[in-house]
């Protein structure tokens, strides 16, 4: 038996124009094929983190970059702002209890019993959450092992269901008990509890947005499903629903017209789930009356290029819902007054980094200029650099730029002034790119006498190999190894797992 690969609806069609929204297309066809090959089995995660909305977008995976969490707090308190300027335009029927709502889609009759995903070999799969991980295909699997795993199917697919059934049963049963939860509401926690929600959480969403648990199943499902066909992972919407749990009420043809809106600006596809993770209370904002001015007041008022507005709510979606206007207006002044910078400069800022408009002046963007100042920059030159680096307002001064200076004084015999023509060094991690790289020259008796030139740290490590080391990429790797090895045992005062072996 082969099974489909589901792919989510293209969102290129959608329109390129800011000012128009256009009709996406029905997910009912994905949302019910994924339901007939997801599990359904549930579990009740025991750890559950609350990821920062924009945790990806502010650090690179690569490790030898650097980018510090100094944003993270500017972030967490603008999130509780959010709440208190949500726009509830994509509500259906606010404060009207769902269940007796007779527009709500009801559940189809006669849907078939849901498979059960297989482990390798057919072995009775974990109870765990359904939408945890894509599902496997059966083609995976030796063809003499299928007919077995398919004749195990059915009764395996009946134990878990009463597993789990039993397990949100007995939750259920216990929030009945401590908060009067009304029998109507079983349906949707018992969905819910396939990503993971666990008691705690539904205690939070009963005390403060008990209308949440009102809503039918099947337009919760419905929602739900929408959101990861157009890329939300499931860890994320997990997230989501745990902080803001009012994206349930959303209705689907404002969650699609969101979706189109950010296609109209220029999203691409494989963005759109990161964005909506990342600012979700961007859905409950009215796209005419809120969206929209936005994004003219980013192209008209700041100067950001038309082509360039979707490339900024990519680095940072919580644009969507700041207040531009202030933002802007009070860095924009203070640049102006403190590094006499000009328009064009900001706005080129903005672009790169539009991270910007979120950081505090007096303990973000000060403190680090500040820094540069003392170790010798002038106005024009620290200004050169943020306009060529401006992720550099990103950094603790302590933990991050004041020890790559020290080490570009001290062990690189370069000056302050050699960072205006390579600010890239400052955002380089310093243990896992700078210091190994230089080290490795020196052992190989290739470091030059003279100041170490710094654009040996912007080639990749191949060509670092080829054009500066003379060695293999698998030397260089090796030693930086060591060296990291080493670095932690003289700062833990113990051996790593990977050297106890």
């Amino acid at each position: 038996m082969a099974l489909l690969q589901l792919h989510p609806p293209p969102l290129a069609a959608l329109g390129r124009s800011v000012l128009r929204c256009l009709p996406f297309p029905s997910a009912t066809a994905t949302a019910t094929a994924r339901r007939s090959l997801a599990s359904v089995a549930f579990s009740l995660q025991t750890n559950v983190r609350l990821l920062k909305p924009n945790r990806r977008s502010r650090r690179s995976r690569y490790p030898y970059y650097d980018l510090d969490d100094d944003e993270e707090e500017e972030d967490e308190e603008y999130d509780e702002d959010d709440e208190s300027e949500d726009d509830l335009s994509g509500l259906e029927y606010p404060g009207v209890l769902y269940t007796n709502n007779p527009r709500a889609p009801n559940k189809r009759a006669g849907r078939k019993t849901q498979l059960v995903k297989e482990n390798w070999e057919g072995r009775r799969p974990k109870t765990r959450d359904k939408h945890a991980s894509p599902g496997r295909s059966n083609s995976l699997q030796p063809r003499s092992k299928i007919n077995r795993t398919l004749l195990n199917l059915t009764s395996m697919n009946s134990e878990v269901e009463l597993k789990n059934e039993s397990i949100s049963r007995s939750l259920f049963q216990k929030l009945q008990e401590e908060y009067d939860f009304d029998d109507k509401w079983l349906p949707l926690i018992d969905y819910l509890c396939s990503f993971g929600l666990r008691e705690s959480h539904f205690t939070y969403i009963y005390e403060r947005h008990m209308a949440c648990l009102q809503i039918n199943r099947a337009s919760a499902e419905e929602r739900l499903e929408f959101l990861l066909s157009v890329g939300v992972k499931s860890k994320d919407l997990k997230r989501m629903l745990v902080r803001q749990p009012q994206i349930l009420e959303y209705t689907l043809s404002n969650l699609k017209s969101h979706v189109a809106f950010l296609a109209g600006i220029g999203v691409p596809e494989a963005r759109m789930g990161q964005i909506i993770s990342s600012a979700p209370s961007f859905l409950s904002y009215s796209i005419e009356q809120s969206l929209k001015p936005t994004i003219s007041y980013l192209i008209e008022e700041v100067g950001i290029e038309e082509c360039d507005v979707g490339k900024v709510v990519q680095l940072s979606p919580q644009i969507l819902v700041q207040r531009i206007d202030n933002a802007w207006k009070s860095r924009f002044l203070f640049l102006s007054k403190e590094l006499g910078a000009p328009k064009d400069s900001i706005v080129k800022m903005v672009t790169k980094h539009p991270q910007l408009l979120h950081y505090s002046i007096e303990e973000g963007i000060l403190p680090r200029i500040n820094f540069l100042r003392s170790i010798g920059m002038r106005n024009s030159d620290i200004l050169k650099i943020l306009t060529s680096l401006t992720q550099v307002l990103s950094l603790s001064v302590e933990k991050n730029l004041k020890p790559k200076y020290l080490y570009l004084v001290n062990d690189l015999k370069n000056e302050a002034q050699s960072l205006t023509k390579y600010p890239m060094y400052l955002s380089l991690s310093l243990e896992q790119r700078i210091r190994p790289r230089h080290r490795f020259l020196v052992s190989l008796k290739k470091a030059p006498k003279g100041p170490f030139p710094l654009s040996s740290f912007v080639l990749t490590d191949e060509r670092f190999c080829q054009r500066l080391a003379g060695t293999s990429l698998e030397k260089y790797h090796t030693f930086r190894q060591s060296l990291l090895l080493t670095g932690f045992e003289d700062k833990t005062g113990r051996k790593p797992l990977a050297s106890r072996r």
